[in-house]
């Protein structure tokens, strides 16, 4: 505990939840749904981030020997992050969101101002709280990469199926099983991502599989 309590840390964590909780607001405006006003689920974030954003900041160099942000990516990693970026997105829009759009449209972009609105959401809290925050906290547990790795895939499979879970339409399990493994390998990319290029290289392996939707909206 003591490198999540330190000054840095907190300094940091703070900086880094005050610009996900600006990330996000563009999605909140255009949840019409919201159960709570808009100052209060702003706010919510901010705080949850700060804590999330601690056990990155807190954790992961210490445990992974690797920086979360890096300004200069080497080619290597970011020809691969591409490459596997691309191909994921192509699968996605070829084999699953044409099955998953009539049954969930709301989860799909309608048009480009709604695409650039949860587009930073999904870069700003989505993968922190999917990935990153998850990540270094069971490192600092587990101290053993494929075992943080592994564990991170399966939560976010798990939160998919509980989302689902609580969705009216009805998936067979075929499509369900699909999505489950795809969740998991998306994971695993992502965690590899992480690891070789830090929130950076995240970031742009997210926008290119975000970008699918353009091609439906534009």
């Amino acid at each position: 505990m003591r490198h999540l309590l330190q000054p840095r840390v907190l300094k940091g964590a703070s900086i880094a939840a005050a610009v996900s909780a600006v990330a996000s607001y563009p999605r909140l405006v255009f949840w019409l749904h919201r159960p709570a006003p808009l100052w209060y689920l702003e706010a919510t974030i901010f705080v949850c981030c700060i804590l999330l954003w601690g056990f990155v900041l807190a954790w992961h160099e210490p445990y992974t020997h690797r920086p979360v942000f890096l300004l200069k990516l080497d080619l290597m990693p970011l020809s691969i992050a591409t490459l596997t970026g691309l191909g994921t997105a192509v699968a996605f829009h070829l084999w699953l969101d044409p099955s998953l759009r009539s049954k969930f449209p709301e989860q799909y972009p309608p048009d480009l101002t709604h695409w650039l609105a949860s587009v930073p959401f999904i870069l700003g809290f989505n993968q922190l709280f999917l990935i990153f925050a998850p990540f270094d906290w069971l490192m600092r547990l587990a101290k053993k990469r494929w075992v943080a790795t592994t564990l991170t895939g399966l939560w976010g499979a798990i939160l998919l199926a509980l989302k689902l879970h609580s969705q009216s339409a009805a998936l067979a399990p075929p499509l369900l099983a699909v999505m489950l493994a795809g969740r998991v390998v998306t994971g695993f990319l992502v965690v590899w991502c992480y690891l070789q290029g830090g929130v950076g290289l995240v970031c742009w392996w997210t926008l290119l599989l975000e970008s699918r939707h353009l091609l439906d909206i534009v």
